[in-house]
């Protein structure tokens, strides 16, 4: 489950650790929609390029069709506004910028970073 490793991926850029079991299929596809509405948002504000939007279809091209498509849909909104919300963690990328000492641009880019890293790893 790939996208789950991204999902964690995006739970470390906003939270330094947390311990949760593995998710039901929604909550996976909630996590990875999440993911694209935040990589939206980073590549509308100038932070990325395209690409990680892409991998990111890519990869929900993969999961298995939700059956609660408001969850996920809500999701999706929150990133695309600027908010993770995955695995248990809401967190505006601001905020979580804020705390580390950091930037939005560069948690945007550590989190395509890690993408492209998952990606490179699939099978061409």
């Amino acid at each position: 489950m790939r996208s789950f490793l991204i999902g964690l991926a995006l739970a470390s850029i906003t939270a330094p650790a947390f311990a949760q079991a593995p998710p039901n299929p929604d909550d996976a596809v909630a996590a990875a929609r999440n993911q694209l509405g935040v990589l939206e948002y980073c590549e509308t504000s100038g932070h990325i390029d395209g690409t990680a939007v892409a991998t990111q279809n890519k990869f929900l091209g993969m999961m298995p069709a939700p059956t609660d498509t408001a969850k996920i849909d809500a999701a999706y909104e929150k990133g695309k506004a600027g908010t993770v919300s995955a695995m248990g963690i809401e967190q505006s990328l601001a905020a979580s910028a804020t705390a580390q000492g950091s930037t939005e641009a560069a948690l945007c880019e550590q989190l395509a970073a890690m993408l492209a890293q998952v990606a490179s790893q699939l099978p061409q």
